[in-house]
């Protein structure tokens, strides 16, 4: 005797009108949600855009070619530019990425790869510390440190990078620590079982995989201190002409001109002060850009 077995059909979605009755209410839980977080994201921006527009706006007018190549004049004319400051700038923020960056990726390295022990957690949280510090309070302590140490002359371009650097390194080790935790052991392990000691692990397969979060981070560490004025008030003391020398001489800034500039009650002074905003916002985006690049290329070339 033969049995045969029947298939169920397969199930159908139930009519609308046979649904439960709460999903109707998670529709709504869910658009209100969506609406909610739009609106939020939408009153972010409108500072953000309000003040980009106010800027562009002051600014776009005073920039030009002499805004770059020429001193600032005396207040109450107009022309002019901040040579002298953005001479400074790249003089100190150059300065200031050798010391923070290459240190606070090798910190980063050494809590990830090396950790966790009791220096790993002292690391980490004096870190979290100097990320909340006030940059005047950076300021002072360089100052007390260097400026008087040296017997009053140790400020200028070295000393005022230190301080840029002291503001950058906190923020390039923690920003560097969660990026090479994002990278997975599996790449780790694989290159252990080819072979590979710690350090090739390290230098040849887990930096180039955390390439681009490494040049973000690094990033923000200098758009960071790009802007920073109050310790280079205290170590760099402003100066309206280039300046090339290391130490002993003042040094100029954007910062520290826009900072001045704006405090003038001549309408000259102000304007040169909103082209130095403006181009410290150009700054910033480009190298942002730059750094999405170079880690985009490594992250590539590591493939």
């Amino acid at each position: 005797m033969s049995t045969t077995t029947t298939t169920p059909p397969a199930a159908r979605p139930a009519p609308l009108s046979q649904r439960s009755p709460g999903s109707g209410f998670r529709k709504f839980k869910n658009s209100s949600a969506t609406v909610v977080l739009t609106a939020a994201m939408v009153l972010a921006m409108i500072p953000l855009v309000l003040i980009i527009f106010e800027v562009t706006r002051r600014g776009i007018g005073v920039v030009n070619l002499d805004f770059f190549t020429q001193t600032e004049p005396p207040p109450r004319r107009e022309g002019g530019g901040y040579a002298a400051g953005f001479v400074g700038t790249l003089y100190i923020m150059a300065l200031a990425v050798l010391m923070s960056i290459p240190f606070g990726i090798a910190t980063a390295v050494y809590i990830v790869e090396y950790g966790p022990n009791r220096l790993t957690s002292s690391i980490r949280f004096f870190t979290d510390v100097m990320t909340g510090i006030p940059s005047i309070f950076v300021g002072l302590f360089v100052y007390g440190l260097l400026v008087i140490g040296w017997g009053g002359m140790g400020f200028g371009t070295f000393v005022g990078a230190v301080a840029i650097a002291v503001m950058m390194l906190p923020i390039v080790t923690r920003s560097a620590e969660e990026m090479l935790r994002l990278v997975p052991n599996e790449l780790r392990n694989a290159s252990y079982g080819l072979g590979a000691r710690k350090w090739q692990t390290i230098v040849h397969t887990v930096l180039p995989a955390a390439a681009p979060g490494l040049a973000t981070g690094s990033m923000l560490a200098v758009a960071r201190g790009i802007g920073e004025t109050a310790p280079l008030l205290l170590t760099a003391f402003g100066s309206g002409l280039v300046v090339t020398a290391m130490q002993g001489s003042a040094q100029g800034a954007v910062p520290m001109q826009l900072y001045r500039g704006a405090a003038q009650p001549f309408e000259a002074g102000v304007d040169r002060a909103w082209g130095a905003a403006l181009c410290l916002f150009v700054l910033v985006v480009l190298f942002t850009i730059v750094a999405r690049w170079i880690g985009s290329r490594a992250s590539v070339g590591s493939r």
